[in-house]
């Protein structure tokens, strides 16, 4: 399993458009890139990869990064930003495969999978796979699992993929607060990289309007409002989690820039063998 982070950025990337802050500044300087959100899973033993999330960055991604175009693409939630690159898939891909939840949600009164049919309707292109959360299925020669994560208002799901023949996995926590489910994390555990939403280190919960929940012991919060996960937050899961190797994922321009460019947050670009 070869997994290549396109995107590690959140909903507007590092470095920000129009944005003169010193840590974009600093990205700018060093030539640091993170894009919107997705992650390429190849099988190099079948030959076929995976994407997960279908960045609105997807030109520029597959462009700078020397990956193969995907065979599926799993979606884990209707976010523009880890979506509206599936619009790419007109005159690039005779048929590509979508994989999304079947769940209702009651704030759009559709699942997932039900809201990539309605908005690519006019992409012939595009056939729609529906997946219960919790209930594995076989794409690309990897398992992969969607896990219900805590991303309010809507439904959001993590991802177990997972290698049935060498027994590696990766896990990825979605866009998520610290609020999520013990039987979600024990889908989730154990995994040889685990790449977790970190927006923003913990001390900048007090310039959000909700604050910090989930706090840990010493009063740290996990979570930044109620959407995310704080620095903090994501390394208290990957702890609990047992995980091998943690990347901090669908981070911000607002990590402060001597903290910003530090580990273990991740960069476009970067490249595992599981």
């Amino acid at each position: 399993m070869r997994v290549t982070l396109l995107g590690t950025g959140d909903t507007t990337g590092t470095p920000t458009v129009g944005c003169d802050c010193e840590t974009c500044r600093t990205a700018r300087e060093r030539g640091v890139e993170r894009s919107r959100f997705s992650v390429h899973v190849e099988n190099e033993r079948t030959g076929e990869s995976l994407l997960v999330d279908a960045s609105p960055d997807f030109r520029s991604q597959f462009l700078d990064h020397d990956v193969p175009l995907p065979d599926a693409v799993v979606v884990t939630h209707i976010h523009f930003d880890h979506l509206d690159g599936l619009g790419n898939a007109y005159r690039i891909f005779d048929d590509l495969p979508v994989y999304a939840a079947d769940e209702t949600d009651p704030q759009t009164g559709e699942s997932v999978a039900d809201t990539i049919r309605s908005k690519y309707h006019y992409l012939d292109r595009i056939s729609v796979h529906d997946a219960a959360p919790f209930e594995s299925f076989r794409v690309c020669g990897f398992d992969v699992t969607f896990v219900p994560v805590d991303h309010p208002p809507l439904l959001c799901y993590g991802l177990a993929v997972s290698d049935p023949r060498t027994g590696t996995k990766l896990s990825l926590s979605g866009d998520t607060s610290y609020d999520v489910s013990e039987d979600s994390r024990a889908t989730l555990a154990d995994p040889d990289l685990f790449l977790a939403d970190a927006i923003v280190p913990a001390t900048l919960c007090e310039h959000h309007p909700a604050g910090g929940r989930h706090h840990d012991s010493e009063g740290v919060p996990r979570t930044f409002g109620h959407k995310h996960m704080t620095r903090e937050g994501a390394l208290s899961m990957a702890e609990e989690l047992n995980a091998k190797e943690t990347r901090l994922v669908h981070t911000s321009h607002f990590y402060p820039t001597d903290e910003a460019f530090e580990e273990p947050l991740a960069v476009d670009g970067e490249q595992y063998v599981l």
